[in-house]
Parts: C-alpha cells; sequence; structure tokens
C-alpha cells in the first residue's frame, strides 16, 4: 500500500462502481473505513456462516454509501474475506465517497 494513502481498484462504468472489498466477520464494531491493498476494509459483528456475513456486508455498504441494499451487489460466488462487489448509482460520487472512506489520499 502507497504510504501516501490507500488506493482502492475501482471500476466505473456509466450506473455504478465495481471494487474489491476485504471483510473481518464477528468484529465487535461494524464499520467500513480503511483499506488493505486495493481493497475497502469492511467490518461486520455477523459470523461467516450461512451467508450471514455477506448480508450484513451488502447492509453495511448500502448504509455507508447512502444506496439502497439493492443498490449493492455481492458476487455470488463470493468466498473467503476478498469480494467483489458492484454498487449502482452515479459513479463520480460513488467513487468520491468509497476513496473517503478509505482514506485515499491521491487527488483523483
Amino acid at each position: 500500500m502507497d504510504p501516501g494513502g490507500a488506493v482502492l481498484s475501482l471500476r466505473e462504468s456509466a450506473n455504478g462502481v465495481g471494487f474489491w472489498i476485504h471483510v473481518t466477520p464477528r468484529s465487535r464494531h461494524e464499520k467500513v473505513a480503511g483499506s488493505r491493498g486495493d481493497a475497502l476494509k469492511v467490518s461486520v459483528k455477523a459470523p461467516p456462516v450461512a451467508g450471514a456475513a455477506n448480508a450484513a456486508c451488502v447492509e453495511l455498504l448500502a448504509r455507508a454509501l447512502n444506496v439502497r441494499r439493492a443498490d449493492v451487489e455481492m458476487d455470488p460466488a463470493a468466498r473467503g474475506r476478498r469480494k467483489r462487489v458492484r454498487v449502482n448509482g452515479e459513479p463520480a460520487a460513488l467513487c468520491l465517497r468509497l476513496r473517503q472512506l478509505a482514506g485515499d489520499q491521491t487527488d483523483q
């Protein structure tokens, strides 16, 4: 990771943004903050059982990005801590908010 700040891997399209998240299940606090490599860090209280942590990630990301839960799509084959997410909405605004959450210090 660049010492100047996080550099998320964001993939913009006409109607949204795709990016990676790094999930920490069974966390004390639920939060979306910081980065791990090119992925946004997401901590949830839910255990990684029967999709509970994935559902909690969708809910938390929707709140953090101020979008509907239906606008947050997680790769259905997502296993493990690193997951690909797509959020539907205005790409420029979503990228700005994602960079803020990650603590990205670059001028983009």
